[in-house]
């Protein structure tokens, strides 16, 4: 749906011009855009603090940074500073031309070393020699003037933005996210811890929906009706659901275990849900050579929404505290029953990754529009075939099933979680990003 501000790439490109006027015979800003994005994606995969969630946030505040970079040398784009959360005025260009590839090139490797900061050696290294490479690559044909003027505001740009984030309450991940102790409830329907690892019996994250949103006003601004009330009488809601888990996961057929494993995503083996969606996006924008301002307008929504869809929804996963479809098969129907997937360890209502989706779903549908045919190329170099999709929402629906075919969530958390990222992602749609 088109709304008011928003920028829709239909059949025509559009682009707004860059100015000041460039100096230049440099190079397209675009690679610089998709460049650090897939470089980021690796860095989510193997940084270890990185659930879904710390993922989301870190991909929010990218998606403000390149966007902001560009729109501070494109009078065709207002800033975000005012619209979301906290978000102050930001630094604007000094007298002099600028050169929009630089700027976003300073702006996204400080804001990417700050968010990873805590990355191994060899995430340290590729962020270096990303850097280097892209430093050498944007400033070639220009003046020293214009590059150095250009390299301080993007650099001033990220330390804005990356000083705003500090202060969200989800900057600091101590142990892992795993809270050190934990007293589980006196209650039936309660989250039960369902890995053997030490650190995991406890919930994930159990704080994260107060952490800063977004675009939405607050963690609670898309609440959800409770879930089907807790019961192991044959005859309830509750029991009727968790039998459809049993019997769909012990009759899987290859398209559903395909589907299932295409959108586990697990965090440290994949990018995790958020980047999957991320992945979608940035491929689309680099094959497709989408314009700068649309590019950023697309990740910075997309980033923004997903942001606040985690955080929408852990405050229901740890107001409701359900447990999971294991521990209650298990304890009602078959004591031997395993799911195809490893069940997350924090709580079941809503999903994850049905929330993440819908969300990502509204917000791409509204950049690029209804009925948007696309190739997912995720997990190619995992050896899971590309999937096809013939909108947004297809792939949407599949992520959320899938979890059902994994065993890992009962049917109302995957409705009520796209109907809760559906909520969420409106707010960042609604965003005003032309001048």
């Amino acid at each position: 749906m088109h709304r008011r501000g928003f920028m829709l790439l239909g059949g025509a490109a559009l682009a707004a011009p860059l100015l000041p006027a460039q100096a230049r015979a440099g190079s397209d800003p675009l690679p610089v855009l998709t460049n650090w994005y897939k470089l980021t994606l690796q860095l989510v995969r193997h940084t270890a603090t990185y659930s879904p969630p710390v993922a989301a946030r870190a991909f929010g505040y990218l998606g403000v940074t390149g966007y902001e970079a560009v729109a501070a040398c494109d009078a065709g784009l207002t800033s975000l500073a005012g619209q979301v959360n906290g978000l102050t005025p930001l630094p604007r260009p000094a007298a002099g031309a600028h050169d929009a590839a630089v700027v976003l090139q300073a702006a996204l490797s400080a804001a990417v070393a700050h968010f990873f900061s805590n990355t191994g050696p060899s995430g340290q290294r590729a962020l270096a020699t990303m850097t280097r490479k892209l430093d050498e690559q944007v400033s070639a044909g220009l003046s020293a003037d214009v590059v150095a003027r250009s390299r301080d505001l993007g650099l001033a740009i990220a330390a804005h933005v990356c000083g705003w984030a500090d202060g969200d309450g989800g900057a600091v991940i101590a142990n892992m996210g795993f809270p050190e102790t934990y007293v589980p409830p006196a209650d039936p329907a309660a989250w039960v811890p369902t890995s053997l690892v030490r650190q995991q019996q406890a919930p994930l994250l159990p704080d994260w929906g107060r952490v800063r949103t977004f675009a939405m006003p607050a963690g609670d601004a898309c609440r959800l009706p409770p879930p089907p009330a807790y019961s192991e009488d044959p005859s309830s809601a509750f029991y009727a659901e968790a039998m459809e888990v049993y019997t769909t996961t012990t009759t899987l057929t290859p398209e559903q275990k395909l589907i299932a494993r295409f959108w586990s995503d697990d965090p440290m083996l994949s990018s995790t849900p958020p980047g999957h969606w991320i992945f979608v996006a940035n491929d689309l924008i680099a094959r497709r050579q989408m314009p700068l301002a649309v590019g950023v307008d697309v990740m910075a929504r997309l980033g923004i929404g997903m942001a606040d869809a985690f955080i929408g929804c852990w405050h229901e996963k740890t107001e409701y505290n359900l447990l999971r479809p294991i521990t209650y098969i298990r304890r009602v129907i078959d004591k031997g029953w395993t799911p195809l997937l490893n069940t997350p360890p924090f709580p079941e209502y809503p999903s994850g990754h049905s929330t993440v989706s819908g969300a990502a779903a509204t917000v791409l549908t509204a950049a690029l529009g209804e009925n948007y045919a696309f190739e997912d190329f995720t997990h190619e170099r995992e050896g899971l075939p590309a999937r096809a999709y013939g909108s947004f929402w297809q792939a949407a629906e599949e992520a959320g099933i899938s979890r059902l075919y994994g065993g890992i969530h009962f049917r109302s958390a995957i409705e009520q979680g796209l109907a809760q990222g559906r909520c969420i992602g409106a707010y960042a749609v609604a965003l005003r990003t032309l001048a």
